[in-house]
């Protein structure tokens, strides 16, 4: 055997025997996955809490994990259809609110109940995805849930002051989610489900009177420019938040090597959790700051009025725990269940 041969099956044997990490470095190509959600690029959600979590998993994972955002539903379809689309494979991942399909997920609605969740975002957001474990996992089994969670408090933005319940009566609000038209109309307003997307040009063209929003969404659909006076409910518990969840397909879950799927779960769960519930909280405290700025009145309940508002959404809890009945859940256990979940994270 020649000299130039020798080197040559050195060579040879040393790239056969080389780790994978290295034949990535000489061209193989990364997993990369497609994650689909509704809101726009400007959005919190998009700039704030997707992007920077795709960027660590793609940097734990040396590059070989890979996640596309696509914003604004550009892979087609409706918000309703997202939870779906990673069911059956249209996207890899969606980004999307369970009480975009009322009624299909009736265990984690116990969080949307009025007077239930916390007023801060890390609170609740945590909650949830504690719940998941013991509570949540049947309700979400068509899918690879990465994480459960939820907002922070949610305001009623208005064309006019709300400073009691005298003043909501006949205002038309967007709401959020079933349970949040329910304590609207119990409160006497009208709410009108609608998905965020279309909020600024309802309020623009007087649709509706108002919207029931957290703070982190006002900048996104410039609900600051189109009305002018914002209401809190007074302390914990409060008005109610929506949840929310990041899915996955399965087989695609499943075809990941194992050494990725370790990276994305390692940044699942209660590590997502606290990215979303930071960003909330966060973002709370700077858009009120704006808002404040722009010479909005934002008005606070009164304890006294809060709890007014509590004891007339009462009758809504209970046709909850009713409905949960007839569909064989144990509604009473549930919300305690929740209950415990939140005032665990509220000490912490």
């Amino acid at each position: 055997m020649t000299i130039a041969r020798r080197q040559f099956m050195k060579i040879a044997g040393a790239a056969v025997a080389a780790p994978a990490v290295s034949r990535v470095a000489f061209g193989q190509a990364p997993t990369t996955l497609r994650l689909h959600h509704f809101l726009p690029p400007v959005s919190n959600v998009h700039t704030r809490l997707l992007t920077p979590w795709v960027k660590k998993i793609e940097q734990d994972s040396g590059g070989r994990l890979k996640i596309d955002i696509f914003p604004s539903m550009q892979l087609g379809g409706t918000p309703p259809q997202l939870y779906d689309q990673a069911r059956d494979g249209v996207a890899d991942m969606v980004w999307t609110l369970p009480g975009s399909t009322p009624g299909r997920f009736p265990k984690i609605e116990v969080f949307e109940l009025p007077f239930v969740a916390d007023k801060r975002a890390i609170v609740n957001a945590k909650a949830v995805q504690d719940f998941y474990a013991g509570n949540l996992r049947d309700e979400f089994k068509e899918t690879q849930t990465l994480c459960v969670w939820a907002h922070d408090h949610g305001l009623i933005h208005a064309s006019k002051q709300v400073s009691s319940m005298d003043d909501l009566k006949g205002l038309k609000l967007r709401s959020p989610t079933r349970l949040a038209g329910d304590a609207l109309k119990a409160l006497g307003a009208n709410g009108i489900p609608m998905p965020i997307p279309q909020v600024p040009e309802a309020l623009a063209q007087k649709v509706i009177d108002g919207c029931v929003v957290p703070w982190e969404v006002v900048p996104a659909i410039k609900v600051q420019e189109l009305v002018k006076f914002h209401t809190e409910i007074f302390g914990s518990p409060t008005l109610y938040t929506a949840t929310f969840v990041i899915a996955m397909n399965k087989p695609k879950y499943d075809g990941l090597p194992a050494d990725l799927k370790k990276v994305l779960d390692a940044n699942s769960g209660q590590a997502f959790a606290e990215l979303a519930g930071k960003m909330w909280d966060e973002q709370a405290v700077a858009v009120e700051n704006m808002v404040k700025a722009r010479g909005n009145t934002i008005t606070q309940l009164s304890k006294d009025e809060s709890a007014r508002w509590q004891k007339a959404t009462q009758p809504v809890v209970d046709n909850w725990l009713k409905q949960a009945k007839d569909k064989g859940l144990n509604g009473e256990k549930l919300m305690a269940d929740a209950k415990a979940a939140i005032a665990k994270y509220a000490k912490s």
